[in-house]
């Protein structure tokens, strides 16, 4: 019952904290430790994930259709091939090789050194002044219909350094977005069809991790708090999106700049070990 119970709070967390600028890895790592739950593991920060993509596969289920079976059309119909939902397909592609590639490639690193507390408390920070900075000096003329090859690729970089929990997914994104010029709902639904083969990919890629000792809550506890990040997430994510595309993002800045010099405070005072 202690498991089901950690990870209901733990799907609880990756349902609310997923589709904001805040870092849901990052928390998954830090609320943890300060309950004294230890580190729920790389694999299983991976996995429960999906069960949020899975409610933006949902949501987005008429654009993501739409953009898939453009994009297919393409490839056999010449006609089809300069339509933005063609377009976005291939962006959604290009876009992900550099998280694919470098999550491979960096696979241990990942799962051992940049799970470090002090590294995460710095990424909060960091990346929140940049998300600010991008938002405040970023321009909004751009719309969606505007995005390119050398943008997607650019804001796929970007979202490769989420790679370091603490950094953010969507929070990178939209600051290269803004930085890019795009307005938040641009930048914002972008950011959300990009993360989607990433997330999914990375969760599938973890899976066999579950049911070793590198894992301590194995198979029940993590399909159970995926089950709950799915149903937290769907239920959150029509006002989440909305806030996210038109509100500023000071206050998303204001609270990882807390947090992360919170954990930085906890880690000197010895309440949290790294």
């Amino acid at each position: 019952m202690e498991d089901v119970l950690k990870a209901v709070v733990l799907g609880l967390i990756q349902g609310l904290t997923e589709f904001l600028p805040i870092s849901s890895s990052a928390h998954l790592r830090i609320y943890p430790e300060l309950f004294g739950w230890g580190d729920p593991g790389a694999a299983f920060t991976a996995v429960i994930q999906i069960g949020t993509e899975l409610a933006v596969l949902i949501y987005f289920r008429n654009d993501i259709w739409r953009i898939v079976s453009t994009w297919t059309r393409s490839l056999f119909r010449p006609e089809y091939r300069g339509h933005l939902d063609a377009r976005m397909g291939w962006y959604v592609i290009v876009g992900s090789l550099p998280i694919v590639v470098l999550g491979v490639l960096l696979k241990d690193v990942i799962e051992r050194d940049f799970r470090s507390l002090w590294l995460i408390a710095g990424t909060l920070v960091v990346f929140g002044v940049v998300l600010g900075v991008a938002d405040r000096v970023g321009s909004t003329e751009r719309q969606i219909k505007e995005m390119h090859l050398q943008h997607a690729v650019l804001m796929g970089l970007a979202q490769a350094c989420a790679l370091v929990p603490g950094v953010s997914r969507s929070g990178a994104t939209l600051s290269m977005g803004r930085f890019l010029g795009y307005d938040r709902e641009a930048a914002t639904r972008y950011a959300f069809l990009l993360a989607i083969p990433a997330v999914v990919g990375a969760g599938l890629f973890e899976l066999p991790e579950i049911s070793s000792g590198d894992n301590d809550y194995g198979w029940g506890p993590t399909i159970i708090a995926t089950v709950v990040s799915f149903v937290v997430g769907y239920a959150a994510i029509a006002w989440l999106l909305r806030y996210v595309s038109t509100r500023s993002y000071t206050p998303f800045v204001l609270y990882r700049v807390a947090l992360g010099a919170g954990t930085f405070v906890l880690l000197g005072l010895g309440v949290l070990s790294a």
